[in-house]
């Protein structure tokens, strides 16, 4: 019997290029004729037709589902509603903007069939800006700290699990979701396989800089406490400076009556304590407040809309696929 794999496209502003992704899914899987397939949408309340032009795919095919956020819940919040409707072995997320080579998925299911539980797309060259990828060197950096990522894997959008894995991440209800932190406290028999990345040829990226910073801040305060962990680090060494440079003050003063006490070094002393206080107070208080809105059950999505619920019902094949 064949193995099902779910494709979960996260979608947003891809109204002119999600159907070229689709359409690069069928060839790709025409040609791997063990494995089935099914692929599920996501539209992540995009301000363009992406719904209506997700909604003309559906009405032609029974085995895609699309869904419609009712509001922006950002990607990781898309990829757990498609998650959670999507039956397949194998479950594939990959981007709506056809950087992510859908034609490449075959090294990706080769990879996961020698034991591995998730397997991660790398590429030798990203055809990002350089906004996009230094927010991405950043993120690499943060998700090693905080979270305890092996130094030598690399994450990206486009990876495939087993089905365990995308089980077990369901199972996170609470807000503020994030896709790599699941991974990891799941499984770690992760890996990598060499893929290309194109160049965005239509559109440009939806990550802005306040987007980035928020999916770092969800990453290390939902999955790691090593940041309030750094603060008290930080405030025991600034409190020892601060003794031994009031020691250092008072043996001066006796050596030398004469040498005026400072009151620029005094000034900016309590300047920067005051900042690394209000700094771990901020933290703390980041903390508090997702623990807050995680008891008032604020969810991770809200759907406004679904079609083909129940595409699995009929997955593709290579002799099966109905063409839009």
């Amino acid at each position: 019997m064949s193995k099902l794999v779910s494709f979960v496209i996260p979608c947003y502003r891809s109204a002119q290029t999600i159907g070229r992704v689709v359409d690069e899914i069928d060839a790709a899987m025409g040609e791997l004729s063990a494995y089935a397939y099914e692929i599920v949408l996501v539209n992540d309340c995009s301000p363009d037709d992406t719904y209506e032009t997700i909604r003309a795919i559906c009405e032609q095919r029974r085995d895609i589902c699309g869904i419609s956020l009712a509001r922006n819940f950002g990607q990781h919040a898309a990829l757990m509603a498609g998650f959670r409707h999507a039956h397949g072995d194998i479950v594939v997320c990959l981007d709506d903007d056809g950087q992510t080579p859908a034609a490449e998925v075959g090294k990706l299911l080769d990879k996961l069939e020698e034991g591995y539980d998730v397997v991660y797309a790398r590429y030798a060259q990203k055809k990002h800006s350089i906004f996009r990828n230094f927010g991405s060197r950043i993120n690499e950096l943060m998700v090693r700290v905080m979270l305890g990522k092996p130094k030598g894997l690399y994450l990206s959008s486009y990876f495939a699990a087993r089905r365990f894995v995308v089980d077990e991440m369901t199972r996170y209800t609470n807000p503020y979701p994030y896709v790599i932190g699941l991974v990891l406290r799941t499984t770690k028999r992760v890996t990598n396989v060499d893929v290309t990345h194109r160049e965005r040829e239509i559109g440009n990226s939806g990550y802005t800089i306040g987007k980035l910073l928020a999916l770092w801040f969800n990453g290390f305060t939902a999955f790691s406490i090593k940041p309030l962990r750094i603060a008290t680090t930080v405030g025991t060494l600034t409190a020892c400076a601060g003794l031994l440079y009031g020691v250092y003050t008072v043996i001066k003063k006796f050596v030398n009556p004469n040498v005026p006490v400072g009151y620029s070094a005094l000034m900016a002393a309590i300047v920067f304590l005051g900042g690394m206080v209000m700094l771990m107070m901020g933290l703390i208080g980041e903390y508090i407040g997702r623990i807050y809105i995680s008891l008032n059950n604020s969810p991770q999505y809200v759907i406004r809309e679904c079609v083909n619920a129940d595409s699995g019902a009929a997955p593709s094949t290579a002799e099966t696929t109905e063409k839009p």
